[in-house]
């Protein structure tokens, strides 16, 4: 995969080079790997939808216009896919609380367990003798990307044939995803561990990784563990409940303003910026919020590009804060005289947990934080309160609410 350069401008460059593929060619080809520098299947767009230099509502236009409804239809759900685990997660809260308590518990469990920590470097190094295994994570490593169904694969062998932990599989690739997206992975991993959809994990086949990688690699099956169940038996918390979607403070117009630029959404020229009286803005570093281990260099830098990006659209001139002490926050506002933070939505993940956690001396200084949310977003969380089917039932009504129909 060619470095990725982390701009609005290369995010629509790419789209436009990618649409004449979104139709049954996408269909027929998404599925194979082809590995590092060949994934031309793929969009690759993902790094720039997740934070908004392309978008969502966007990408699935250009796929209906060059394609029409029936050849654009495994696109456009894909696309849809990521907006529905996003709303999951935030109509279940708990389940992200869960996994970031796990995860702790696990990293204090390697300062105990010396096989752990040997298995757990073996597989992150991409020693553990498994040809295709170990390419997986080493492109992941040096490249920030991996092939979806490579995801769904090294997920699979990580749990069921290394037998470690998925949280520090989760984790792992959080830290090393130029797309890492809270939701996305962590319900991705739960999904192949068989949690997410509860007694049907995702069982990693030789014969189906030999098909879908064109035979680059060819493992046999006695390699691989033999799946039969997934891991419900080792987390009994059963189905997490559906909460009621959280409520927004919108911006107030004309109030003392300071403007919050996060890598959750990197496109605030979309908003009505000029309805504020802005003090002062800032871009907001958060990728080593990823984990309690390093966040990559790739991750961290291109967080850093589309941050200046965003800031040069919107025309401000930002202070850079980092993400470190929630009280710094509102000091920062405070000082420039502001009554609200206004930034776009945050989801669930560590930097609404960050925020959550400023919100209190936010509150000692006058300040609210306030937010803007997206169409596409309202259209589809509404449905994300089972399986997928529910949301892929209601396509046509959210093309139709977000103006595509």
């Amino acid at each position: 995969m060619p470095e990725l350069i982390p701009t609005l401008a290369e995010g629509t460059r790419l789209l436009a080079a990618f649409t004449p593929r979104m139709g049954r060619r996408y269909a027929n080809g998404r599925n194979t790997d082809h590995g590092p520098g060949a994934h031309k299947s793929v969009s690759s767009l993902s790094p720039y939808i997740r934070r908004r230099l392309v978008l969502e509502q966007d990408a699935v236009a250009a796929a209906l216009a060059a394609h029409g409804p029936i050849e654009a239809e495994k696109f456009v759900q894909e696309v849809i896919w990521r907006g529905y685990f996003k709303g999951w997660l935030e109509r279940r809260p708990q389940v992200w609380i869960s996994y970031r308590n796990g995860l702790e518990a696990d990293l204090a469990a390697l300062d105990r367990d010396r096989r752990l920590r040997r298995d757990l470097a073996r597989a992150m190094n991409g020693e553990t003798g498994l040809e295709c295994f170990d390419a997986w994570a080493r492109e992941l490593v040096d490249t920030g990307y991996l092939h979806n169904h490579a995801r769904m694969w090294f997920a699979s062998i990580w749990i069921f044939t290394l037998g470690l932990p998925w949280r520090l599989g989760a984790d792992f690739f959080y830290r090393h995803l130029l797309d890492g997206d809270a939701a996305s992975n962590t319900l991705g991993w739960r999904w192949v561990a068989g949690l997410h959809t509860r007694g049907k994990p995702y069982p990693a086949d030789a014969q189906n990784i030999a098909t879908f990688t064109a035979g680059r690699f060819n493992p046999r099956q006695a390699d691989l563990a033999e799946v039969t169940q997934g891991l419900e038996a080792t987390e009994p918390e059963g189905l997490p409940s559906v909460q009621p979607l959280r409520a927004i403070t919108p911006p107030q117009p004309g109030a003392p303003s300071a403007l919050l630029l996060t890598d959750e959404d990197c496109r605030l020229e979309d908003f009505d910026i000029t309805s504020l009286d802005i003090r002062t803005a800032a871009t907001l570093t958060a990728s080593h919020l990823r984990s309690p281990l390093p966040t990559s260099d790739l991750v961290q830098g291109f967080e850093l590009g589309a941050l200046a990006d965003a800031a040069t659209r919107a025309g401000v001139t930002p202070v850079s804060l980092q993400a470190t002490d929630p009280a710094a926050l509102a000091k920062w506002a405070a000082r420039a005289g502001a009554t609200q933070i206004v930034t776009p939505f945050v989801t669930r993940g560590p930097l609404r947990d960050w925020l959550d956690e400023a919100t209190h001396a936010m509150a000692q200084h006058g300040i609210t934080l306030c937010e803007w949310q997206r169409d596409w977003d309202t259209a589809i969380w509404p449905h994300a309160t089972a399986g997928f089917f529910k949301v892929k039932q209601n396509i046509p009504r959210i093309l139709e609410q977000t103006g595509l129909s």
